[in-house]
């Protein structure tokens, strides 16, 4: 007879958010069958390129971040411009002294290739190309997907990671309200020997792109990504053939060698499903939310709705939670999206000013940051992705008022719970390593000294004393641990919990209340 546990969860897309959900729910113990309607992903260009450091401890967890951090271009610092001249810069803090670089800049497609390597060699991952899904029915056992080139594919729940035009959200009749920019971007990957150091550059009216702006990023191997604001009307292919993009090259490059390595000119979206989930059915990465790439929000944020949702299902999948804790991945993804909408849509309203009085505040704070004591407070270059704070979850246990957190875009967060959990190095049954590295598929609790009392509950759980791990005090400081407080830290990485003292009742209750059992 056939396990409960043997039926797999159904994902629809085999890009890097699909892949991710599946080797997620593999390290959880869980089956999936990925159906991918490409008879083969297209693997030129390199697509998205910047990824974040919260979300490469996600990727460090199903096996792939120490080959892109090794093959990436770290990067700590952005820079933007105005005519020339350097209006500000900024770093990326790092509360508890992570090994994770704060950026890498690597292409999409080779990401893609390691996790298909990796969903290749995991005996639980099933991944079916040229799988065109056309139907989709659910009940209170589970779901059924109709797909081409075979029989309906039975599952507990489906995911629809399948992209923007997303199938599964179509036939699920979730809506997808938003806007669409008129404005163009032209991106050029090109490979050539430039003298920009490895930074983030955005430049502001450049002279070698008038009225508007340009992107520079350092990827491997020599390439360099760039992206300029082109009118509405570019003509791609008339530029290329008449020598005008081998000029607007040139006034980068210089006279040095170039190879065109992947060009092209897209729109900008600013979408959000109007629900991420409908019975047994969720949305994830784009199908779910499309932003505007300036802060590279896109695929660092559908890879945090993957592990949101995987460790979710495992633990309905397995016993440990009720299915109500699937309702909470609408309540907190979502409320992710509307915050990344929010940041990227001020974005591109300073990027690309739609209205008279727009543009107007553009010039003038533009004009005004050359004297200004913080011109970051009154400049939109792009504010860079960063992990979404579940303040108000059903899951999180309050610790206190939070009318004082600071919400504004790229602000440090305070180790409250709904916030990730900061990293920092520790030693575990005599063998140093990280933080981060301990989550993942269980609870961790985080306890300020030893105590004997165990709290009593059916959630997986571990508990380490940071009298035992926190040699070197990193953790503790950035934790702000008291002398007897306690930190509940969820299979993702936040914090459910911080109790002000060891109370195996109050523990209980935390655990519980993080697992949906309200």
């Amino acid at each position: 007879m056939t396990s409960p546990l043997d039926v797999p969860v159904v994902v629809v897309g085999a890009g890097p958010v699909g892949l991710v959900t599946a080797l997620l729910l593999a390290r959880h113990g869980v089956p999936s069958t990925v159906l991918e309607a490409a008879e083969r992903r297209d693997p030129s260009g390199s697509k998205a390129i910047c990824f974040q450091r919260d979300v490469l401890d996600v990727l460090d967890r199903v096996g792939c971040a120490e080959p892109m951090i090794a093959r990436g271009v770290t990067w700590t610092t952005g820079r933007t411009y105005h005519r020339g001249e350097e209006l500000f810069a900024v770093t990326f803090p790092d509360p508890g002294r992570s090994a994770v670089p704060p950026w890498i800049n690597v292409s999409q497609a080779e990401v893609e290739g390691w996790l298909r390597a990796l969903a290749d060699a995991e005996p639980l991952v099933d991944v079916r190309y040229g799988r065109t899904v056309g139907g989709l029915r659910q009940d209170g056992r589970g779901v059924e997907v109709a797909a081409s080139g075979g029989a309906a594919v039975r599952g507990s729940h489906v995911v629809g990671a399948d992209g923007g035009h997303s199938v599964i959200r179509r036939l699920l009749g979730i809506g997808f309200p938003g806007r669409s920019f008129d404005d163009r971007f032209l991106i050029c990957d090109i490979r050539a020997d430039l003298p920009f150091p490895s930074e983030r550059r955005f430049y502001f009216d450049p002279a070698w792109n008038p009225g508007r702006q340009v992107l520079v990023h350092q990827c491997p191997d020599g390439t360099w990504r760039i992206d300029w604001q082109v009118p509405a009307d570019h003509d791609f292919a008339a530029e290329r053939a008449s020598g005008a993009l081998d000029a607007r090259i040139r006034r980068i490059a210089g006279d040095v060698p170039y190879e065109i390595v992947w060009a092209s000119v897209y729109r900008f979206s600013e979408r959000c499903a109007d629900a991420f989930g409908s019975g047994r059915a969720f949305l994830a990465g784009d199908a779910a939310h499309l932003y505007a790439p300036f802060g590279a929000r896109g695929l660092n944020s559908g890879v945090q709705d993957a592990e949101n949702l995987a460790w979710k299902l495992a633990y309905v999948r397995r016993g440990w939670a009720p299915a109500e804790l699937l309702a909470s991945y609408d309540a907190e993804r979502r409320a992710a999206a509307e915050e990344n909408l929010r940041v990227t849509t001020a974005t591109m309203e300073f990027l690309v000013p739609q209205t008279p009085a727009q543009r107007d505040r553009r010039l003038a704070a533009l004009e005004l940051a050359r004297t200004h004591p913080d011109p970051r407070t009154i400049i939109d270059s792009g504010r860079l992705a960063e992990p979404y704070w579940y303040l108000d979850s059903p899951l999180t246990t309050p610790s206190g008022p939070v009318e004082g957190f600071p919400r504004e875009a790229g602000a440090v967060r305070p180790p409250v719970p709904g916030v990730i959990c900061p990293d920092g190095p520790c030693v575990v049954s005599g063998a140093p390593t990280r933080l981060r590295r301990l989550f993942g598929t269980r609870f961790v609790v985080l306890t300020a000294r030893r105590h004997a009392d165990r709290p009593v509950t059916g959630v997986p759980h571990e508990v380490h004393a940071l009298d035992d791990i926190d040699a070197e005090g990193v953790l503790r400081t950035a934790l702000r641990a008291g002398d007897d407080t306690v930190h509940v830290v969820r299979p993702d990485g936040h914090l459910a919990a911080v109790l002000p003292s060891f109370d195996p009742d109050a523990l209980a209750a935390a655990l519980r209340r993080a697992c949906g059992r309200t």
